[in-house]
């Protein structure tokens, strides 16, 4: 895997939520349509990046269908990208349809002194969270292994609090756990992951901790119950330098969402 010169540039994208067929919508939106126009700012002018991270919850059918719609938009990229399973999907059918050329489904990457983990933390047909003991054996074996590695960990559940009490019922629940490996090994920086549909940058056990808005629609912060905004969908930029640093931006599509029914209950 190349990179940009002086640092790695991760794009996070996350909870596409992408339809089985082209004309559904999700809660009134078209998770297809503004996919695609997340990817196209994320690209525009002479944005480059090593490694694309699709951090969970993509696709709202899980099923052939819609990975295959999220392949050809992901294949388009031309780099690496690594995807993450979320509640709404199927794990077993995306290591199947998300394995062909540069897209994968990889749960380790070593780039210029970096050790990026990808962790699943789904529990089928549930929407909370929790780390199984495998995940757990397998982040310790890698950091252990690597400790000339600075580490960035992927995960679709939050393990951070949000302060929206309805999405924090739904985090990992074994987070505790997470952080008790986290701080044996000081070279980890940063954990990332997707899930709460808003923007989080918040620290815990010396780490980075990061949530990344949607690329359809966002939760409003601080809702005691479901309640969408009228934030736009966005992508997190991560840039991971050779002495452990970190720097990350988030952008997000100009204009209102169109089509969203903002009164709805859930999904």
């Amino acid at each position: 895997m190349a990179q940009q010169p002086g640092f790695i540039s991760v794009l996070q994208i996350t909870d596409m939520h992408i339809r089985a067929a082209p004309e559904d919508t999700l809660l009134g939106v078209d998770t297809g349509y503004y996919f695609k126009a997340v990817l196209d700012l994320a690209f525009a002018g002479k944005q480059q990046y090593d490694l694309i991270l699709a951090t969970g919850d993509l696709a709202q059918d899980p099923c052939p269908a819609s990975y295959r719609r999220i392949l050809q938009m992901l294949e388009a990229c031309n780099i690496p990208c690594i995807c993450l399973p979320g509640n709404h999907d199927d794990y077993h059918l995306m290591q199947q349809i998300l394995n062909t050329g540069k897209v994968s489904c990889r749960k380790q990457v070593l780039v210029g002194g970096w050790q990026i983990i990808c962790l699943n933390s789904q529990i089928p047909g549930a929407p909370e969270g929790l780390l199984a003991k495998p995940e757990l054996l397998f982040l310790d074996e890698c950091l252990k292994s690597h400790p000339e590695h600075y580490a960035l960990i992927a995960v679709h559940h939050h393990c951070l609090k949000t302060k929206t009490p309805w999405m924090d019922t739904m985090m990992i629940k074994n987070s505790e756990e997470l952080f008790e490996i986290i701080t044996k090994y000081p070279h980890v920086k940063a954990v990332t992951c997707g899930h709460i549909h808003q923007a989080m940058d918040a620290s815990a056990a010396s780490v980075r901790v990061f949530g990344t808005p949607s690329t359809c629609f966002q939760f409003k912060p601080g809702s005691k119950k479901f309640s969408l905004d009228n934030a736009m969908p966005g992508y997190r930029v991560i840039r991971l330098y050779p002495d452990g640093g970190i720097k990350s931006r988030l952008d997000c599509l100009p204009g209102q969402l169109t089509g969203l029914q903002a009164d709805t209950h859930g999904y």
